[in-house]
């Protein structure tokens, strides 16, 4: 028996997920009957022949969907066939790493195995290859500042690797789809030929970033004859997740499985479309339906505030004078922004409390979450006992007490860093590096009362500032720690901070003496050495401060795999090595991996705010297990596909609901295949913002189950007034007063 490819579409939650994998479940019974599948033409899977059958690919949009879906998938089949699941950038960049062989001859490359860039590495280096051609252009590339023109630019190679278009193309696209006054043809033309130097220079080095990898994917390794034998030889089917999120060369790959036999499920959401303007094709992807069968689920999600989605969204678009909304949707309103944070997190406190509502059951959603409401919201709950988990929070590294801490003593250790290091820096150090994990002392009550997951350190900040003023010895060659008894006064500063200082004092002595004797081969190792001595010491750390940890650290050992990969090819005399400076000579290779240059360049690039991969794998308990309030941007919530009974919209005035923001890449639109090849104009842009802001309401009402509430303040963050799209639905709800008492 043949079977047929399905395509499911329906709204969300409407139960496209749970049909992909009973549908899958249904295949593999039917072996079990007297009618056994074969999923392309010819004889059915023999039990003897099972270890050899091909395996079954399942894509997701996102890595926690591909573990939610891989974990529905195993339990329904009981692991009976075995299942790739991948994002379809993770995939791509599997293949190209394993049939890299195939690749080498046709584009005359170097025999050596590549090396994928992280995103803060891949910026670093582009910027310091493209650094005459930024200054030259300085005034007409998009980009408010140097690393944002860097990091638009580096987004249109990957724009047109996702998309299918020849990288020699993206300059005529770019002239013909942007009008003159944001950039000139000689603009355009230039960025072409960056962007080709820069594909050039790393290829010649082995160095793979995602939009070189999905350029290599398409246009090189999937029209091979042996890549695609092999294809249908491993995979006979293909279950895709939400397409309406994949990039349009997922298609291409799509369409050659099918025309080889494969069978395929495909999910399809015409409210997602998360990715839309990021690197997602969510029209072109729609083509597979018309090789499928088509399944269309229109259940709507019980318990669910779906049902007013219509209603909410003609309000938006088309305002009436006296319109109400349901009473299931409020508003609390206030005049500053602070007063706002207050009222919501009360209300939290008191529901939690009342037993109305569980903390997991909570979602505080934002079109952008700023430092300021995440902190205020975290703390008021945190104080009452109520776990706030941010949801996906990117962060720069630089933000955290330890990694400050640790960069700081990078500096106290290698020599010729003392310009990067000041006093408050050493004070700052000195508190985070004299905690001490497991040894509370007197000071156990305070901290149960504070709900800290951390202990009081043995240095105060008090304390700390008396010992950077005395203590300190600055030295652009050697900065150092002296002995507690440079400060005259160093018995008053207690047994148990100057016994931890003087245990920091020895340390660092320690590390220098086996710096010097050649016996840390990276500051890898300084830095694992200094995590399991003053900060891990056999304490169980929070999450935020493991994943803080494992961050900095898979981010200096790739910093330091690429830096040594480009030293090598300057020892060679083949090529330039963009981050190191062309008036420091090359390091002899005894001391390649401890440069002074290298580290320096490693803390400048965290100090300025630099965002690093995530660190893999870490992943948090599911919202339901760890029952915290979340706390997540429009574009977070939405890609997580989560749900729950009360949302909070912040900021439900801000004019950030109608604009993509960070969801939205700079000429994204011109990559998608029904763009017609006029210029963007305004009108357009306009357009695709109600577009996107009538998804997005249905999207969050239909994961809302039982009460949303609007909060909306009439003064901004930067004291503005606040007169965005949903202003009406503000005035429509009913507002909510701090004192009333919800039933």
């Amino acid at each position: 028996m043949k079977l047929d490819s399905i395509w499911i579409t329906g709204s969300t939650r409407s139960g496209k997920t749970t049909h992909l994998v009973s549908q899958f479940q249904k295949w593999v019974e039917q072996e079990r009957g007297q009618t056994k599948p074969t999923f392309r033409g010819g004889s059915p899977i023999t039990r003897r022949d099972r270890r050899m059958a091909p395996a079954i690919l399942v894509f997701a949009a996102n890595d926690d969907n591909r573990r939610d879906l891989t974990e529905q998938l195993t339990m329904a089949i009981q692991g009976r066939y075995p299942i790739r699941s991948k994002t379809p950038l993770g995939f791509f960049q599997d293949e190209v790493m394993l049939f890299w062989p195939l690749l080498i001859q046709p584009l005359h490359l170097r025999a050596q195995f590549p090396l994928r860039l992280r995103p803060e590495t891949e910026q670093a280096l582009a910027k310091e290859l493209w650094r005459n051609g930024i200054e030259q252009w300085s005034q007409s590339l998009p980009g408010s500042n140097e690393d944002t023109k860097v990091r638009r630019l580096l987004d249109l190679l990957l724009l047109a690797a996702v998309s299918g278009t020849p990288i020699e193309d993206v300059s005529t696209l770019l002239q013909q789809g942007i009008l003159e006054p944001e950039g000139t043809p000689e603009v355009w033309d230039a960025v072409g030929e960056m962007l080709l130097n820069w594909r050039r220079w790393c290829l010649e080095r082995g160095l793979l970033t995602y939009g070189l990898i999905c350029e290599l994917y398409w246009r090189h390794l999937l029209p091979n004859p042996t890549y695609q034998q092999y294809l249908q030889q491993r995979y006979q089917a293909v279950l895709a997740d939400d397409v309406d999120d994949y990039p349009a060369i997922a298609r291409d790959l799509f369409d050659i499985l099918l025309d080889q036999g494969a069978v395929g499920v495909f999910t399809y959401n015409p409210e997602g479309q998360v990715r839309l303007g990021l690197n997602a094709d969510p029209n072109y992807l729609e083509g597979l339906a018309g090789r499928c069968q088509i399944k269309t689920l229109t259940d709507t999600p019980i318990p669910s505030l779906s049902n007013f989605a219509e209603d909410v969204v003609n309000l938006v678009t088309e305002p009436m004078p006296i319109a109400n909304l349901p009473p299931s949707i409020q508003s609390i309103q206030t005049t500053s922004r602070a007063a706002l944070l207050r009222q919501m997190a009360q209300l939290i406190i008191d529901q939690v409390k009342s037993g109305q509502v569980q903390p997991g059951e909570i979602a505080v959603i934002a079109p952008g979450l700023d430092d300021i409401a995440r902190y205020v919201l975290s703390d008021i709950l945190t104080k009452q006992g109520i776990s706030v988990e941010p949801l996906n929070d990117q962060r720069p590294l630089i933000s955290s007490p330890m990694i400050r801490a640790l960069l700081t003593l990078l500096a106290m250790i290698y020599p010729g860093l003392g310009r990067l290091v000041d006093r408050d820096a050493i004070a700052e150090m000195l508190v985070v590096l004299s905690q001490k994990p497991g040894d509370w002392g007197q000071e156990e009550g305070k901290r149960q009362n504070t709900n800290s997951p951390f202990p009081m350190p043995h240095i105060d900040p008090v304390r700390a500032g008396l010992l950077a003023d005395y203590c300190y010895s600055p030295n652009p060659e050697h900065p150092r720690l002296l002995p507690v008894e440079s400060f005259m006064r160093w018995d008053r500063l207690g047994h148990r901070a100057t016994a931890a200082y003087g245990e920091i004092v020895e340390w660092l002595e320690v590390q220098r003496v086996q710096h010097q004797q050649r016996l840390i081969p990276s500051c890898v190792v300084v830095l694992d050495r200094a995590i399991q001595k003053f900060l891990w010491n056999g304490s169980n750390l929070p999450y935020a401060a493991i994943a803080a940890l494992r961050e900095l650290m898979e981010t200096a050992q790739h910093y330091w795999e690429v830096d040594g990969r480009l030293r090598q090819e300057l020892n060679v005399g083949r090529l330039e090595n963009p981050l190191q400076p062309a008036n420091v000579p090359p390091p002899t290779p005894l001391n390649l991996l401890t440069s002074t240059q290298t580290i320096a360049q490693f803390i400048q690039m965290l100090r300025r705010g630099t965002v690093t991969a995530n660190p893999y794998p870490v992943r948090r308990l599911s919202p339901a297990t760890s029952n915290a309030v979340t706390l997540a941007t429009i574009f977070q919530y939405r890609a997580r596909r989560h749900s729950h009974r009360w949302q909070f919209w912040l900021d439900a005035g801000s004019p950030l609901w109608l604009s993509g923001g960070a969801a939205t890449l700079f000429a994204a639109e011109i990559f998608l295949k029904q763009w017609s090849g006029q210029p963007w104009t305004e009108e357009d842009k306009m357009n695709a913002d109600q577009e996107r802001l009538q998804r997005i309401l249905r999207n969050l009402l239909a994961r809302a189950g039982e009460r949303v509430y609007l909060c909306h303040s009439d003064l901004a963050v930067s004291g503005t007034d606040q007169a965005g799209p949903l202003l009406t639905l503000v005035h429509a709800s009913v507002p909510l007063n701090a004192e009333v008492v919800l039933t």
